[in-house]
């Protein structure tokens, strides 16, 4: 059996070059990224110049009140990938206590209360200080210019602001003064200004040019450092949170975090966490992320045929799914901010004993591993379907956050759909789920609580000198809680993924960092970058890009060939969205996968849910051939908004 060819047909082309690639989720994001290139700057100056424009054309899925996770190496280390941690702790009032006294069972999807510390400017700051040659001014002069004179809106965004129009007007008014101008939901193409963050850049620069012209261009970005953390922005945090608002559990909350919690947070760096796979060397974060998931799923399938690493057919697409359960259940036992036990979760004789529990049947079970002398873990209560009591209908669409393609939304087989989308599984028939009606696919669904479907943005850079980056940032999207009038944006909601379960992994306690869905890849070869990539997705992120490098490194497709080729993940594992649950033996797919493999996926047991033709995955690569000095870029398709460009 042979692998399966890719199709003839691309979406766009394999962008090659040699001078420098850019690929983001947003076109002004790349432009301006590419920009940067065109003008001298290198991967690093870049990289920052596109995150800060995605702050302000991507508001839906991200901004400067969230986080930030990258790997980057550079020309001078190129052996030596290194992870950029963005993400912030839990502030020092988010006790487990606290939030059980106001009633919650969960840490809210959205308000202040599931907001982590901001890290992801600081963490941009760090970067561009350390290894970018621009001042800070001319970095940020995009970003504040798209702030300040606006830029036209993608239909995304102003869906996305009308499935929480209501929330706006009736709990949080200023959102609705700064995201509905005029008391109206924008349309597509309508130019959108937020005057109030060009105004926090315009003093992020200002403080550093205090310092006087004979200051170095480092330190002026270190005086930025600290008037974000110490300054205007923190002391607008702290003053608005105070007050009570609505939260995604329906009842209202005041916020936790302070300016003391802003001071405290610098963001760090430190070396990559990474496993061998086919003659690759595959760079991922600590198991502070779940991006060691990604490896751990790679270990499981090193050493079998080919023919069951091909997503495209019916053993290769089980063996996956299969192995994605083992690592994902892992990911909710031992995963988080503590001592994780890598050095046996990574080993060759850990994914032995593992891979023996890959099946001919799709397992509904969440089957952890031991680890010799260690105490497991207390896994997390698990539920199929959660109902706040301060809600009379259970919210749907919500969990894993997804970009759809145009006119039609992932469906997943939730309580909400499951009188008319599901077939009750037996013995002999297992569960299968499909689509519903036209008339039920809507945007991003909402409750009257401000949980949407949040998403992430991603960008990859990489220069003629050899530097290169690999980016993940979000968070602080438009619908995580109230926007903050002076800052014109909004707190992060990265508590969401710690437990008030007592003993986990991921417990809630001040000062540490909740495990975070954010997980770029760098894929060297030779002591050398070859790849960086990345998707948002939340849980889904490491699973499309499973696909990508089993397509890519065992398949030989090429990037935009494996970017565009159907996918499919699972969610038989807790999610790390509120509401936290699960959906034993779920896979969702692609109509493109094909009705043969699909209905050999039931057959085995799968809870299948199919997602249309092209609404899974929004992956973005850069690629550098270190032989030859060539460069590529490669985007997704899906939802019509990313964009390669390079040359």
């Amino acid at each position: 059996m042979t692998y399966t060819t890719p199709d003839e047909f691309v979406t766009r082309p394999d962008l090659r070059g040699t001078f420098g690639m850019t690929s983001s989720t947003h076109w002004l994001a790349t432009a301006s990224a590419q920009s940067v290139l065109e003008r001298g700057g290198n991967a690093f100056d870049a990289a920052v110049a596109g995150a800060f424009v995605l702050h302000v054309v991507e508001p839906h899925l991200n901004g400067p009140g969230g986080d930030l996770t990258a790997i980057y190496a550079t020309a001078e280390a190129p052996d030596a990938p290194t992870v950029l941690v963005g993400q912030g702790p839990a502030p020092a009032g988010a006790t487990r206590e606290h939030y059980l006294a106001e009633g919650l069972e969960l840490v809210p999807g959205s308000g202040a209360l599931a907001a982590a510390v901001p890290g992801a400017v600081d963490a941009w700051l760090k970067l561009l200080a350390e290894h970018g040659t621009w001042p800070l001014a001319d970095v940020l002069a995009y970003a504040i210019g798209y702030a300040r004179d606006g830029h036209p809106i993608v239909a995304r965004v102003a869906s996305t602001i009308e499935t929480v129009a209501d929330l706006f007007t009736e709990h949080w008014p200023t959102s609705a003064a700064q995201w509905m101008p005029g008391g109206e939901v924008p349309r597509e193409g309508d130019l959108l200004t937020n005057p109030a963050y060009a105004a926090v850049l315009d003093e992020l620069v200002a403080a550093g040019e205090a310092l006087g012209p004979e200051a170095s261009r480092e330190s002026k970005i270190e005086e930025a450092r600290v008037e974000w953390g110490s300054g205007h922005v923190a002391q607008a945090i702290d003053a608005f949170v105070r007050t009570p608002h609505r939260h995604s559990s329906g009842t209202d909350h005041a916020g936790v975090v302070t300016a003391a919690d802003l001071a405290a947070f610098r963001a760090t760096t430190e070396p990559a966490t990474t496993i061998e796979f086919r003659g690759h060397t595959v760079a991922k974060t600590g198991a502070w992320g779940q991006g060691p998931a990604l490896l751990q799923v790679l270990a499981l399938l090193e050493p079998l045929d080919d023919a069951l690493l091909d997503p495209s057919t019916a053993d290769g697409a089980h063996t996956i799914v299969e192995a994605q359960k083992l690592a994902m259940a892992d990911r909710e036992a031992w995963y988080g901010p503590g001592d994780v036990p890598l050095d046996v979760l990574l080993s060759a004789d850990y994914a032995d004993r593992r891979r023996a529990l890959i099946g001919e049947r799709a397992s509904h079970e969440l089957r952890p591993g031991d680890v010799p002398g260690r105490e497991p873990f207390a896994l997390p209560t698990m539920r199929t379907e959660y109902l706040p009591p301060a809600l009379s209908e259970a919210p749907a669409g919500v969990g894993e956050p997804t970009v759809a393609a145009p006119g039609r939304a992932p469906v997943r087989a939730d309580a909400a759909d499951a009188a008319d989308a599901t077939v009750a599984p037996t013995e002999d028939a297992p569960a299968t789920a499909t689509a519903p009606p036209a008339d039920r696919l809507a945007e991003p669904f909402t409750e009257p609580t401000g949980e949407t479907r949040g998403d992430t943005c991603h960008l990859d850079v990489v220069d003629r000198w050899g530097n290169v980056v690999s980016a993940t940032p979000s968070g602080g999207w438009l619908q995580s809680s109230p926007t903050i009038p002076e800052l014109g944006f909004c707190l992060g909601s990265r508590l969401q993924m710690s437990w008030l379960d007592e003993g986990t992994a991921s417990t809630l306690a001040p000062g540490t960092r909740p495990r975070t869905t954010l997980t770029p890849t760098l894929v060297l070869k030779d002591g050398e970058p070859v790849v960086a990539l990345g998707s948002p997705g939340g849980d889904q992120q490491d699973q499309w890009q499973l696909l990508y490098l089993l397509r890519t490194i065992v398949g030989g497709y090429t990037p935009q060939q494996a970017i565009d080729a159907p996918a499919l993940h699972t969610t038989s594992f807790p999610g790390s969205f509120w509401p936290r649950t699960w959906e034993p033996g779920g896979v969702v797919v692609e109509d493109r996968l094909g009705d043969d493999v699909i209905d050999a996926l039931v057959a085995r047991g799968h809870v299948v849910t199919r997602a249309g033709g092209w609404s899974l995955g929004r992956l973005s690569s850069v690629s550098r051939d270190p032989e030859t000095g060539v460069l590529s870029a490669a985007a997704n398709p899906r939802g019509a908004q990313a964009y390669a460009a390079g040359r």
